[in-house]
């Protein structure tokens, strides 16, 4: 069910399918963030019609509200949510950490405080598979611990609280139509990394994802622990980036063999007023775009830029227009989908290389 097929190379750059119960993914691919079931100020057909394949749910947000039960009973996330295509759900772990007033950490998992209510929480390897298997996604992440890239003692012991973890989730899962992938943590660490990567590829998984990168530490250590992870891991597995999704980064890290993206990126800043561009981003807050009739790239073909100028966006924010988050989210994800398109014909014509030196600089 979960098969995954090279199709080309270029270097480390590959072209990929991989096979879902919701459909075939075909990679290098970036996938929206749905955080709460929903892509902010996107409709599922919208969505579809510039060319999304896989969007990413988080578990933390769905097992607080609306309860991963309610959606179970409600026909699963594919349902609930109206999307047809394939789904993927991260494991909670990094919303416990980052979000949440956390009580106490143990080796079984951890307590933490609702950012919603305020209520006392459980979150343990065993809850959030049994919370990811209500959901339904066709690929879940196993229950991990993300701890501050430069802290040494820290990344050791959350590395190895990772490895008890996912051998708990595995035991755990019971369904056969989602593909459970583990996650490589250590920080910054070239030997951490290593050794979780070599652990992790030593289990009989469907994927792989490196996880604790682009959380504050350099573009040079993040590509880095790529190369070390990917060193290791199989390669005839997808391997999954989490939480990354510049150009420069997406670019460079599918010359070092990475398959998947996700980022909230594109959405974030769209709420902000801000239109990325492969090179560069604009403010459309600045006064020089109150009379710009030019759209926002004028080589893009996405339905923002087909039809709308710069001086109407700009129009749109300081109205405080709910328009404009949805006009520059269109054109925001559409531009990284595009990106990943472009990709992966470069990769299937062997002209990857002169590509990437597109990207030099993040």
């Amino acid at each position: 069910m979960f098969e995954f097929e090279i199709q080309a190379k270029d270097g480390a750059a590959r072209v990929a399918t991989f096979q879902t119960p919701h459909g075939v993914l075909h990679t290098p691919l970036f996938a929206p963030v749905g955080t709460q079931a929903t892509v902010k100020a996107l409709t599922p057909q919208q969505l579809k019609d510039m060319g999304t394949s896989l969007i990413l749910a988080n578990t933390y947000h769905l097992f607080l509200r609306p309860g991963d039960q309610r959606i179970a009973q409600l026909g699963g996330l594919h349902r609930f949510m109206a999307w047809e295509n394939p789904i993927l759900t991260d494991s909670g772990g990094f919303q416990v950490f980052s979000l949440s007033g956390i009580n106490r950490i143990d080796e079984d998992g951890v307590t933490f405080k609702s950012h919603v209510d305020g209520s006392i929480q459980r979150l343990t390897p065993e809850i959030s598979i049994a919370v990811q298997e209500n959901l339904g996604a066709d690929i879940i992440m196993a229950f991990d611990e993300c701890a501050p890239p430069h802290d040494r003692e820290y990344n050791q012991q959350a590395t190895q609280r990772t490895h008890a973890w996912l051998e708990r989730c595995l035991t755990a899962k019971t369904r056969t139509d989602q593909a459970l992938f583990g996650i490589v943590q250590g920080g910054i660490f070239e030997d951490l990394r290593a050794q979780s990567a070599s652990f992790i590829a030593s289990l009989d998984l469907p994927g792989f994802a490196i996880g604790g990168l682009s959380v504050g530490e350099s573009k040079t250590d993040m590509l880095r622990s790529i190369e070390v992870v990917n060193a290791i891991l199989p390669e005839n597995k997808p391997r999954y980036l989490m939480g990354v999704g510049t150009p420069y980064d997406i670019v460079q890290a599918v010359g070092r063999g990475i398959d998947i993206f996700d980022c909230v990126l594109p959405t974030r800043l769209a709420r902000h007023a801000a239109a990325l561009r492969l090179k560069d981003r604009l403010n459309l807050v600045n006064a020089n775009f109150a009379d710009d009739p030019r759209p926002i790239d004028e080589e893009c073909n996405c339905y923002t830029c087909q039809h709308f100028s710069r001086a109407y966006l700009r129009h749109l924010i300081l109205a405080k227009e709910m328009l404009a988050a949805t006009l520059l989210s269109i054109h925001n994800v559409y531009t990284l989908i595009q990106l990943t398109h472009r990709i992966r014909q470069s990769i299937i014509q062997h002209t990857y290389l002169s590509l990437i030196e597109e990207y030099q600089t993040p």
